[in-house]
């Protein structure tokens, strides 16, 4: 039975985060989760298996996580590994979602100021978690002993407090070399906060497959991502011929997203799919008019079609010479976003 019911008044997102961090977590044990509902004034319902807070917030009442099978080997004592509060219910399409996480990264960086960690998750959320098909962005304020993330949960944006250790010794983990093991992208800055924070190593593509995989799911909810971070990426990609590595492609991400080619003459861009400013005339705001010549604006939050775009930059790559996926390489200009440091874990490339 509840003992408490959940504050009536909408408190505003900055102020829940600012609660959020300042409350004792107690180690996150059960005493310990208890009297940090008690100091938030939220009540304990739901069942062992799926605890929640009530919070007496529209949007719905906040969910504990429970160590389980998928947490055990990354807690150090922890009975729970996250306190996730939903903030707003917005329509289930790419747009919507983008915008109602970067209005909540609004408040909530006015409050707290700049993040210390921002990326996507991919398809793969911490303890192996599935993400939402439009996109996984977050934003993290590092501390100690709790962090608290900005997340695209699956029905709009969340505020997720969670114990710091577990949720990094996890990522850390995953960095054993096998494909696919990390997805997303990873981004850090200098903020004091993230003073010993580790970086898992990553994974290298084996296959064409694999590349164009990778590639579309990364391009598919690119601007999405971008637009609900705030964030503007461009991406040269670079192709290894046995005689050199030139400049192929470069992608530059923002609202929306256009792609750029500057294959060799004897590549016949057209017939892979590549147009010109008069198809795509946003481009000219990105490129210019003229040079290059081929590119594609591949639309905003939930339009680009990521599986065709990557078919595309990969029948590309290897008519211009490509003959292995690791001759296919990010320009180490993509590592610089915004400030942070970011790696591109989920593509499986080589950085040069």
């Amino acid at each position: 039975m509840n003992v408490q019911q959940g504050s009536t008044a909408e408190e505003s997102i900055g102020e829940l985060a600012r609660r959020l961090l300042a409350v004792d977590t107690g180690g996150w044990t059960p005493e310990g989760v208890r009297a940090a509902a008690a100091e938030l004034g939220w009540a304990w319902g739901g069942t062992s298996d799926a605890p929640v807070w009530i919070t007496g917030r529209s949007s719905g009442d906040a969910r504990l996580r429970p160590v389980g099978d998928y947490e055990k080997r990354y807690v150090d004592g922890e009975s729970y590994v996250e306190l996730a509060v939903p903030l707003a219910l917005p329509a289930p399409d790419a747009a919507a979602q983008a915008a109602a996480f970067r209005a909540a990264r609004e408040e909530v960086t006015a409050a707290l100021g700049k993040p210390s960690i921002m990326g996507s998750h991919g398809d793969m959320g911490p303890f192996y978690d599935s993400e939402p098909l439009w996109g996984a962005p977050f934003l993290r304020w590092r501390g100690r002993p709790d962090t608290l993330e900005l997340r695209a949960g699956k029905a709009g944006p969340e505020l997720v407090l969670q114990p710091t250790d577990p949720a990094e010794n996890w990522f850390w983990r995953q960095g054993h070399g096998e494909e696919d093991a990390i997805s997303g992208f990873f981004g850090s800055n200098r903020d004091e906060a993230n003073v010993g924070l580790g970086f898992p190593g990553g994974w290298t593509a084996r296959s064409w497959e694999t590349v164009t995989r990778s590639l579309g799911d990364f391009l598919g909810a690119l601007p999405a991502e971008t637009t609900a971070l705030g964030v503007r990426i461009a991406m040269p990609f670079y192709g290894r011929n046995g005689q050199s590595a030139p400049l192929l492609f470069d992608v530059v991400c923002g609202d929306r997203l256009s792609i750029a080619s500057f294959a060799p003459d004897d590549v016949d861009p057209a017939a892979l799919g590549w147009g010109t400013v008069a198809e795509f005339p946003h481009t000219a705001s990105v490129f210019g008019d003229d040079d290059p010549v081929w590119r594609v604006d591949a639309g905003g939050p939930g339009e680009p079609k990521g599986r065709a775009l990557a078919e595309m930059l990969v029948a590309t790559a290897r008519a211009a010479g490509a003959s292995d996926p690791t001759d296919l390489i990010i320009g180490g200009e993509a590592g610089y976003v915004d400030g942070y440091d970011v790696t591109y874990y989920g593509l499986g490339l080589p950085t040069g």
